[in-house]
């Protein structure tokens, strides 16, 4: 595929899904609506405090999952989700400022409009989470609770929109959003001059590892942005946080501690992460991860066909050969790095191939799952549309400037 067949045909998905976006609007199901209500909610509580009796309880919801996906709307309502308003304000961004139509810009800041509408209450700083309950086998996590693995997207998202417009609300909305981050969120130290943080303001014990690259990337960004050492003295500890978990193997583990899987979006957190603060900054020490990691990703997270396989190793049972969380994040890692490594360009175009033939949908929205019989086809904008778009527009992007 060409360069210049490759921006047609990306830019006519685009339109399609621009289409799709108007018309079904910008709340969905999720792949957490399963239990994300009261039943389903309990159903997971009593699977982690008792799994032989809880897996009965479940069993259901799994069913349900793996063999009728449009049951989701059995078990709880459609939700805004603010870490896809950010993908969508990045999106149309990008748009905007490739094309300079004012309608892409007018989508960009209706979504940072919606951001500031959805941010989280009783905090001091701007911050989000996810509109429901979420049930972890530490608690329950109550709605809106902030995430650090949201806000460096609507970090992006003001930043994206400032850059076209130079509007001062926005780096004010920019400059809360790293204080947040650098404030509200606790750093653990596990060496000197080594600290991992938390997933949120509620966290007290760290240790996940995308949640620290996902800091670091941002309060680097906010360093540069508005020239403050505090923010880049906080980035460095968890840089060297995440530096340090790598694996003999080039891989990361999920979290510091019995997490112990390597799945493909997390693996791609931590590389873009690393990759943009290399950007920044020339950080030799992310340089020389990326690579380790890259070789590690090439050989290990793709199936036979060259497409984006969930899990390295499989820690337990799925209902999914191929999920479009990964596709959308495999594109944004290679648009990021394939012009230093080569092999990324080859994989961009498969992928980008298989998502625009088979994961494409009529309507314009894409497939959400590629299950073990038959695929999943219900749109969730947090699992992967908003992300899926971001990433075309990112490549769109990059093409375009590039020519």
């Amino acid at each position: 595929m060409t360069a210049e067949h490759l921006v047609k045909e990306v830019g006519l998905s685009l339109d399609r899904f621009n289409e799709w976006l108007e018309s079904y609007g910008e709340t969905s199901f999720d792949h957490q609506s399963f239990f994300a209500g009261p039943i389903g909610r309990k159903a997971k509580a009593l699977y982690y405090k008792n799994p032989l009796i809880g897996t009965l309880t479940v069993a259901p919801m799994i069913f349900c999952e793996a063999f009728i996906p449009s049951a989701r709307r059995l078990f709880w309502k459609t939700f805004r989700f603010p870490i896809a308003d950010a993908h969508y304000a990045m999106g149309f961004a990008l748009l905007a400022e490739m094309t300079k139509k004012n309608r892409y810009y007018d989508r960009a800041v209706h979504f940072l409009e919606m951001l500031k509408q959805s941010r989280s209450e009783g905090f001091e700083h701007y911050c989000w989470g996810y509109p429901f309950d979420w049930v972890t086998g530490t608690g329950t996590i109550p709605a809106n609770t902030p995430f650090i693995t949201t806000l460096p997207y609507a970090y992006e998202a003001f930043e994206y929109v400032q850059h076209i417009d130079k509007n001062e609300h926005w780096l004010e909305i920019m400059r809360s959003i790293a204080e947040h981050a650098s404030q509200d969120i606790k750093d653990f130290e596990m060496s000197p001059g080594v600290c991992s943080c938390g997933y949120g303001p509620y966290d007290n014990k760290g240790g996940v590892i995308n949640a620290s690259a996902y800091r670091a990337f941002l309060l680097t960004s906010a360093s540069m942005d508005f020239r403050e050492d505090k923010y880049w003295d906080i980035a460095e500890g968890n840089i060297n946080f995440v530096l340090g978990e790598q694996q003999a193997n080039g891989s990361w583990f999920y979290a510091a501690d019995s997490r112990n899987f390597v799945d493909h979006f997390h693996t791609c957190f931590v590389l873009k992460a690393l990759a943009k603060i290399e950007r920044m900054t020339g950080h030799a020490g992310c340089r020389k991860s990326i690579e380790k990691g890259i070789e590690y990703y090439l050989n290990n997270l793709f199936d036979s066909n060259g497409l984006p396989k969930p899990f390295a190793k499989v820690p337990r049972l799925t209902v999914y050969r191929n999920e479009l969380y990964d596709y959308a994040e495999c594109i944004n890692l290679c648009v990021l790095l394939k012009d230093r490594y080569p092999e990324l360009g080859k994989v961009l175009e498969n992928v980008l191939n298989d998502l625009l033939s088979r994961w494409q949908k009529p309507d314009g929205s894409f497939r959400s799952r590629k299950l073990y019989i038959g695929w999943d086809n219900v749109p969730m904008h947090r699992w992967a549309q908003s992300q899926v778009f971001r990433s075309l527009c990112f490549l769109l992007s990059e093409e375009s400037r590039k020519s």
